[in-house]
C-alpha cells in the first residue's frame, strides 16, 4: 500500500464498490424495479454509477500527483499492475451501472 501525502490505496473500497454495482444491477434485473418508478430507478442508477466511477478516477489523479514514477514501474511491479486492473474493473462496473440507469431513464415502456 502506498501512503504518500495522505494518499492511500484501498482495494477493499474498490471491491465493495464492485459488489455494490453487481447488487444494484442484479436487483434491477430480478426485481424489475426498486422503487416502482423507472425515472427514479434510472436516476439512482446514474448517480450510483457516477459515484462508483469517481473512485478509480480519483485514484488515477492521485497516482499522477503522488506516484509520478508509477508509469515507469508498471512492467516491474505486479502489485501496481493488479492495482490498475482493479481500478479498471471498478470503472467498468460503474459504467455498467450508469448504462442500466440510462436505459431506465429513457425506457418508455415502464
Amino acid at each position: 500500500m502506498a501512503d504518500q501525502g495522505g494518499y492511500r490505496r484501498n482495494a477493499k473500497t474498490l471491491w465493495g464498490l464492485i459488489l455494490l454495482a453487481i447488487a444494484f444491477s442484479g436487483l434491477l434485473r430480478y426485481l424489475g424495479a426498486l422503487t416502482g418508478i423507472a425515472l427514479l430507478d434510472g436516476g439512482i442508477g446514474v448517480a450510483l454509477g457516477l459515484y462508483i466511477c469517481a473512485h478509480p478516477a480519483a485514484n488515477a489523479v492521485n497516482m499522477l500527483f503522488f506516484e509520478r514514477d508509477a508509469l515507469r514501474r508498471i512492467s516491474s511491479e505486479w502489485s501496481l499492475v493488479r492495482w490498475l486492473a482493479l481500478n479498471l474493473l471498478t470503472l467498468l462496473a460503474g459504467w455498467m451501472v450508469i448504462y442500466v440507469g440510462i436505459i431506465r431513464l429513457v425506457d418508455r415502456s415502464a
